[in-house]
């Protein structure tokens, strides 16, 4: 049956092709237009569409107008290609490109609070319906944003599928009686942030391949404008707490590094548990080429220094990498920092390392410290062989201890916090076997499980600080 909507499309169609004809340009250049706008279709098929032998969706089409009405603009006096709205509505371009610029141009020097609506704008240009969901620091439901969200709740992690979109980092679609929705992960890199949940008007079709890819390009700006953004405002930081943090623990999770990062040649992810209530526990690492310097450290839960002692030896770590200094240098220089200003009664326990990603090399250090687990793909967790020295702030130089990873291997820096957590019955959590039982998630999935099986094993009531950083090494390609 011919309806009214294709019979509108094929006069846009035979216009647009009449007014290319007067355009003076070659298919290829008027390609090139079109694909400079955001268009998605080959060149042949751009051909075979002006032609009348390939449909193309509505806003190929209104981009494909919009690229001859360019060419007409530098022609003046020429007729112009109709779009397919009606007179009188926006006639701006829309499609991919539009909508990346509708973002950028949105967020700039907006308050935290607003960024919702310019992701909403810029799915207009895309003929989409966009909300936004955060993930809350707990990693156990997505929360919408801003709260409340007339029409939208809360969405539990484990069982939505938003959940499961976030879980995956992925995009996934589902139908129900409201219509089909798409769901597609918040990116700031590699770390997720939250989902997104796009719903389409009648003539846009969730389904479609191309607009899955624009949905997860605008997902991961958007993603990267949220992380930002949380940096000079609270708004979006308080959507995401479920809690109140005391100070040491606001003191603690600033000084975090983002909880997922990635390069082609390795993969970390990490988290801290309580999440609302650490004390003594922190993690650091830094990608580059060549390597992935790892390090997570433990001063207690029990002092009222704990959270000052870990923190300057994080900052004296840090200090040490960024200059260059190796593994020795790091290990003087976090010794050097707690003497000087705690004193000899204070100590910090933690483990240094640092991966060869050319080679698999592991090369660590434990100061008082969990030796590092690895995971090897179908054989289970195994702890390396390693050389215990006392705690950081004590200045007895430890030995380096060397490993060679196997590709595909994932490298396990935890705290006894996290193996020594016990259930009601004494019982110590399996952190071998968590690992073990996640081993086929992507990184920062197996940390969300594993930290969550820890919580539910501990009904949430650490004795210690949990700390856990991981490192997958998926071997030279």
């Amino acid at each position: 049956m011919v309806t009214l909507s294709s019979l509108q499309a094929e006069e846009q169609r035979r216009i647009v092709a009449a007014c290319f004809a007067r355009t003076g340009l070659t298919m290829e250049q008027l390609w090139l237009r079109y694909f400079a706008l955001g268009g998605d279709v080959s060149e042949v098929e751009l051909e075979a569409f002006l032609q009348g032998m390939f449909p193309l969706p509505r806003i190929q089409r209104d981009m494909v107008a919009h690229a001859v009405n360019e060419r007409l603009d530098e022609i003046s006096g020429a007729r112009r290609a109709p779009y397919s709205r009606d007179t009188g509505e926006d006639t701006r371009p829309r499609g991919p490109l539009a909508a990346l610029v509708e973002l950028l141009d949105g967020a700039r020097r907006v308050a935290p609070e607003r960024l919702p609506e310019v992701v909403a704008a810029a799915g207009r240009a895309l003929d989409l319906r966009i909300a936004v969901y955060l993930a809350d620091y707990d990693q156990h439901r997505l929360v919408p944003f801003p709260e409340p969200s007339p029409g939208r709740a809360p969405l539990a992690i484990e069982s939505s599928v938003a959940g499961q979109a976030y879980r995956q980092a992925g995009t996934l679609l589902t139908e129900d009686s409201a219509g089909p929705r798409l769901w597609t992960t918040l990116l700031d890199g590699d770390e997720r942030v939250g989902v997104l949940e796009v719903e389409a008007g009648a003539n846009t079709d969730l389904n479609d391949p191309a607009l899955r890819t624009q949905c997860r390009w605008l997902a991961s700006l958007s993603g990267h404008l949220i992380a930002a953004a949380m940096r000079y405002g609270d708004g979006l930081d308080l959507t995401r707490r479920r809690r109140r943090r005391g100070p040491v623990a606001e003191l603690l999770w600033q000084h975090l590094p983002p909880l997922t990062a990635a390069t082609r040649d390795v993969v970390v992810a990490g988290g801290v548990e309580p999440a609302y209530d650490v004390r003594g526990v922190t993690f650091d690492y830094a990608l580059s080429e060549t390597t992935a310097w790892l390090a997570i450290f433990d001063a207690g839960r029990d002092t009222e220094s704990s959270g000052l002692a870990v923190s300057a030896a994080l900052a004296a770590y840090r200090s040490a990498r960024r200059e260059g200094q190796g593994l020795r240098g790091q290990e003087s220089s976090v010794d050097k920092a707690l003497s000087t200003h705690f004193g000899l009664g204070t100590s910090v326990r933690g483990t240094l390392a640092e991966v060869d990603l050319a080679r698999g090399d592991l090369r660590h250090l434990e100061a008082g410290g969990e030796a590092p687990l690895v995971l090897v793909s179908g054989h289970g967790p195994t702890t390396v062989d390693s050389a215990r020295r006392s705690p950081f702030g004590a200045g007895t130089p430890g030995r380096v201890s060397a490993t060679r990873l196997q590709p595909g291997d994932l490298v396990v820096l935890h705290t006894e916090g996290l193996s020594d957590a016990r259930s009601a019955d004494g019982a110590r959590f399996s952190l071998a076997g968590s690992l073990d039982a996640n081993a086929g998630h992507v990184p920062p999935e197996i940390a969300r499980r594993v930290l969550q099986a820890a919580k539910s094993h501990c009904h949430n009531t650490f004795t210690h600080d949990a700390g856990l950083l991981l490192a997958h090494w998926p071997g030279t390609p």
